[in-house]
């Protein structure tokens, strides 16, 4: 069992931002997407709001329709929404993006190498990236008054432009 499922319970317990380290490179990896490979050094150049989610996370839920709008709003500026799914069984899997029906890329991590990789704590986690592959932030949970705060941020790393 990957470690982030033994504290998955502190998603709803602690649910906030942590800045990172403007010089720490994020985790590199190539997962299986349904339209073949995707791989963080291949999105260098953009911002990437990297997310780990699963079908059975009620925020997870309810951060897809945000993420959706936001890949909509900022895609023509740079922005990636990465959404990287741990679920071990398809058919979960199935159901729920059958039921949201996200414009962004959805990849899998069904063992949890990628969520170990980043020492995930609890669902959803996500992480934004920089134009070089640089972690900027790490963000636990997700809750509605959240969203303006984490879209300033990425505004602003639209804002600095790429390499």
């Amino acid at each position: 069992m990957s470690r982030w499922l033994s504290v998955v319970s502190l998603a709803f317990i602690f649910v906030g931002s942590t800045p990172l380290m403007a010089a720490e490179q994020a985790p590199d990896f190539s997962l299986p997407t349904d339209a073949g490979e995707v791989s963080l050094a291949s999105l260098k150049g953009k911002v990437v709001y990297l997310d780990f989610w699963a079908s059975w996370c009620t925020p997870c839920r309810k951060s897809f329709p945000w993420m959706d709008e936001l890949q909509k709003r900022h895609k023509d500026k740079g922005l990636v929404v990465l959404a990287v799914n741990l679920d071990k069984k398809a058919e979960y899997i199935d159901k729920f993006l059958g039921a949201m029906k996200p414009s962004f890329t959805i990849a899998f991590d069904p063992e949890g190498k990628v969520a170990d990789m980043y020492k995930l704590r609890g669902m959803p986690t996500s992480y934004i990236i920089d134009h070089k592959g640089h972690l900027r932030e790490r963000h636990l949970g997700f809750r509605e008054k959240d969203k303006q705060v984490l879209e300033e941020k990425i505004q602003k790393l639209l804002n600095e432009g790429g390499l």
